[in-house]
């Protein structure tokens, strides 16, 4: 029997184009854009589907927009299935800010306020440090040990953190730019097949987001969360949750934390699940998995042909 876990991408997956297919196809997907558009009192949408590329992948927007468009997926995929995705799925996850759109398909978040809090996400991020004084590299080929001997060495008294372990040997690196340089280089002494800086304006996921997970947590304060539908596998702790308190703290926490990807996928895979979704934009998330457990199926959804296809498999 198939066990269906929905997941949802994080920033990088951003391109402009995105949801413009789902928006002209379904009246559920344009009511999405619509609020998301409503609800920051700005046409979000339009820089989306026709906008600057520089402009869509600035955090305040990316983060927003790539939220927009996988709910725009969730609200076809129940529309045209006639069901809600609670009905089909065993849980769901997101990959850093795809947190908040696992969150917002499980009806913990409001799609209104889900838009609102990653807008001031986004900022709060940008503010907690000047641009062009932190980063992020991605390492490729090694595992977290490794990872962390790399920034022991490199960090030289600075901030150098592992943000992201994504799994498959990829794993990424934040904090101060000059330490990310020297991991750079570091990396390249022991022989680590790729290490290469960011396209980013912020040292994501590190301790120096400090100021921005106070801001957060101010904003997360004052949220409406539900009890979600299906259990969410949140990722500072790589295990699911159902806890509104809990998931308020958690969420909290992820900014500075690392995003456990690959231990959630086998979470995941622990927990029965045989077949990964990914609702929205790219297919970054299908392409970590094949890596770290390749016996799942996965599949994206992000167009209406895609949207098609996936229902005939559920």
């Amino acid at each position: 029997m198939s066990v269906h876990a929905f997941v949802f991408p994080g920033q990088g997956s951003q391109s402009v184009g995105m949801g413009q297919a789902l928006n002209e196809a379904f009246a559920s997907s344009r009511a999405v854009f619509q609020e998301v558009d409503e609800a920051l009192g700005d046409h979000l949408s339009r820089l989306m589907f026709s906008g600057d590329a520089d402009e869509l992948t600035r955090t305040e927007n990316a983060q927003p927009a790539l939220f927009a468009v996988s709910l725009a997926a969730v609200r076809a995929l129940e529309s045209e299935g006639g069901f809600k995705l609670a009905d089909k799925a065993a849980l769901v996850a997101g990959h850093s800010l795809g947190e908040y759109s696992a969150l917002a398909a499980a009806g913990t978040l409001g799609i209104a306020e889900g838009a609102r809090l990653l807008r001031l996400r986004g900022q709060a991020m940008q503010r907690a440090v000047p641009a062009g004084e932190g980063g992020m590299a991605a390492l490729l080929g090694v595992d977290a040990a490794q990872a962390r001997s790399i920034c022991d060495e490199a960090s030289q008294g600075e901030t150098l953190e592992i943000a992201n372990d994504n799994g498959g040997g990829q794993i990424v690196v934040s904090g101060v730019m000059s330490a990310i340089d020297r991991a750079i280089v570091v990396a390249k002494e022991h022989g680590i097949k790729r290490a290469v800086k960011l396209p980013v304006s912020a040292p994501f996921h590190s301790s120096l987001m400090a100021p921005a997970a106070r801001e957060m947590e101010e904003a997360l304060a004052t949220a409406t969360l539900n009890p979600p539908s299906i259990p969410v596998i949140a990722n500072v702790t790589a295990a699911k949750v159902t806890d509104p308190a809990v998931i308020r703290e958690l969420l909290v926490k992820q900014v500075t934390g690392t995003v456990r990807w690959r231990e959630s996928v086998q979470t995941m895979v622990a927990m029965g699940v045989t077949n990964m979704h990914e609702l929205g934009a790219g297919k970054v998330l299908c392409g970590l998995a094949r890596r770290i457990a390749p016996e799942l199926a996965t599949s994206n959804a992000g167009t209406p042909a895609e949207i098609e296809a996936l229902l005939k498999t559920l």
